[in-house]
């Protein structure tokens, strides 16, 4: 074992919330192994006590602000 952590991949639309069931926006590693998904609602309620427990937060929730590149057209 070399210690190097693999890539991170991104959370998709078909990662869920381990709590409710959105769509995921935080992944949380845990150092025991094993991960956590949470919607940013979720997210934030528990980001701090897992963060004490040592676990990694990929925290993707800015998307949820972010626009669209291409934004649809309105015109019908």
């Amino acid at each position: 074992m070399t210690g190097a952590l693999a890539p991170v991949k991104p959370l998709t639309a078909l990662d869920r919330c381990d709590r409710c069931g959105a769509q995921a926006y935080i992944r949380a590693t845990l150092p025991v192994g094993g991960e956590l998904l949470f919607c940013a609602h979720h997210g934030r309620q528990h980001i701090a006590a897992l963060r004490e427990k040592g676990a990694d937060i990929l925290d993707e929730s800015a998307r949820l602000s972010e626009t669209p590149s291409i934004a649809p057209n309105d015109e019908r």
